[in-house]
């Protein structure tokens, strides 16, 4: 296999390096999402604990 038919695929190098693209695409975008909704959480938990004081257990 020389490196020129690795790089066509077969001939369906116009296929398959797209879905690569988008996939990869995809992949970076849910990362992003689960990173903005994991410091979106910390905010929310950050502010519930400093509106209200611990409590006690057992009181």
């Amino acid at each position: 296999m020389t490196e020129g038919s690795f790089w066509a695929m077969g001939g369906y190098a116009e296929f398959v390096w797209p879905s690569y693209a988008i996939a990869i695409g995809l992949i970076v975008a849910l990362a992003i999402a689960s990173w903005r909704s994991y410091l979106g959480a910390r905010r929310a938990l950050a502010r519930l604990e400093a509106e209200s004081p611990r409590r006690r257990r057992g009181s």
